[in-house]
């Protein structure tokens, strides 16, 4: 069974940074992919960036060259640098892992079973 912990988040102004942060621990699993999804009231959650063990990299069209994941010295930290924020970026966010290795099944958050409680980030003036 999986248990993920994020945090970081918070207010922060337009332009302004976050580092958010994600503790993965449990046991029974391993870890070939790593990803953030963030959500925002009435909609879905939408998949953010993700990578693999391997070294490959998805970002979401409105996040590329803003956002950037990276992981720990082990595999059960994941992290989302997150610079230039927008208020469009204003959600709680959620981080996930598999032990698959293609980057497919991370379009739906519906193939997902465990979620942390996520972190809040708010860009407001």
């Amino acid at each position: 069974q999986v248990q993920l912990m994020e945090s970081g988040g918070g207010l922060v102004k337009p332009g302004g940074s976050l580092r958010l942060s994600c503790v993965v621990s449990g046991s029974g699993f391993d870890i070939n992919t790593m990803g953030w999804f963030r959500q925002t009231p009435g909609k879905s959650r939408e998949l953010v960036a993700v990578m693999s063990d391997g070294g490959d990299y998805y970002y979401v069209d409105s996040v590329k060259g803003r956002f950037t994941i990276s992981r720990g010295d082990n595999k059960y930290t994941v992290y989302l640098q997150m610079n230039s924020l927008k208020p469009e970026d204003t959600a709680v966010y959620y981080c996930n892992i598999r032990d698959d290795m293609g980057f497919g099944p991370w379009v739906l958050a519906e193939n997902f079973s465990a979620w942390g409680q996520g972190t809040q980030v708010t860009v407001s003036s």
